[in-house]
């Protein structure tokens, strides 16, 4: 299991191995260079991704460094002029921040294939193995003495989607935004009682035996029950996928700052080809290509009736807000954002309100 922190070039900051030496594979080494700057999570993908791409005439001869943290953090980082040519943040406003500096060009989503998205994954809720509080649905989580870990939203990319995924099954798509609300402040109030900085540091809190529910990616969900085969019954987990649920999409982008945008938009492009989507798959993310989406199927299992997505929500949240958005109305992330993530935002202030500092 990799241990959650900060990789600057080279080496952990939480003084780990080598990250140039991805399953033992030197990925350093080249002529040309690229800068990778991502959120923690997706490290295992790009662990098996980089080399492959190595591997192509594309690839060939092109070294990497990688720096993995929370979404959040990892942004303001290549703002303050991190060295960068690559970046793949959890979620679109971590992007958006840096177009704002200039460091990304506007027309970033229309580089890429699916809006520059080239994987994603779902929220689902893991357990202790035999689910003792018998965890099936949101509602379960309001249960008395249950103990919830998620991260928090003021830093964390993941934190907003683990806390959108009940907001929209409560609120009914933003129809009704006091339920989603009361919701989610109870469940902050009187649940949540670790709130790592990232994802990846949510799911070592849960493995070191914290809290009875972790709020997290299928792909972390699915790290977890894969490692049950050596772990001991005490520590060994399983995940429920709720019957409605929100749509992870995880961005990347090329830095226009990059002193080698040829090398950095030729990885891009090979995260969208048919290898490098099945390897996602292999390591829990979902696929995107729809060959590869259809032939990776079984590997996602679980019934979802109802997946919401960042596009519906933010289309209802942003309804009527044109007047103070020069005739616009808001949509996406920036609606989202604006009515629960955002300095004013009400999520925002739920977790003022009981302590959280995000």
């Amino acid at each position: 299991m990799v241990v959650a922190c900060s990789v600057t070039v080279g080496v952990t900051a939480c003084g780990g191995g080598s990250t140039d030496e991805p399953g033992g594979q030197n990925i350093s080494s080249g002529n040309r260079h690229i800068n990778l700057v991502a959120y923690a999570v997706p490290k295992p993908g790009f662990d098996q991704v980089i080399p492959a791409f190595r591997a192509t005439p594309q690839g060939d001869g092109i070294g990497f460094s990688q720096s993995y943290g929370a979404s959040g953090d990892q942004s303001r980082k290549v703002a303050r002029r991190v060295p960068a040519d690559v970046v793949n943040f959890s979620v679109e406003p971590d992007i958006t921040r840096l177009v704002k500096e200039g460091i990304i060009d506007v027309d970033w989503k229309s580089r890429a294939p699916n809006n520059s998205t080239p994987f994603g994954s779902v929220v689902v809720l893991v357990v202790r193995k035999g689910n003792p509080k018998n965890v099936r649905d949101w509602d379960d989580l309001l249960k008395p003495g249950v103990q919830v870990v998620t991260p928090n939203p003021g830093s964390s990319g993941s934190a907003k989607w683990n806390l959108l995924a009940p907001f929209a099954t409560k609120s009914d798509g933003g129809r009704n935004v006091r339920a989603g609300l009361d919701y989610v402040a109870e469940l902050v109030r009187d649940h949540i009682t670790v709130q790592p900085k990232s994802g990846r540091e949510a799911t070592t809190a849960f493995e070191q035996g914290q809290g009875d529910v972790l709020i997290s990616y299928e792909n972390e969900a699915i790290m977890l029950d894969r490692a049950n085969a050596t772990t001991s019954r005490a520590h060994q987990v399983e995940y429920v996928v709720p019957p409605q649920t929100f749509k992870i999409e995880n961005p990347v982008a090329v830095v226009n700052t990059s002193t080698d945008k040829v090398a950095a938009r030729s990885f891009v492009d090979f995260l969208f080809t048919p290898r490098a989507q099945r390897l996602w798959a292999q390591t829990g993310f979902r696929p995107v290509v729809p060959e590869v989406v259809a032939e990776t199927a079984h590997s996602f299992p679980g019934r979802i009736d109802r997946l919401w997505t960042i596009a519906e929500l933010g289309k209802v949240l942003g309804a009527g807000t044109a007047a103070k958005n020069d005739g616009t109305d808001l949509a996406g992330w920036q609606a989202v954002d604006a009515k629960l993530f955002g300095a004013k935002g009400a999520i925002t202030k739920i977790y003022n309100s009981t302590g959280g500092h995000s």
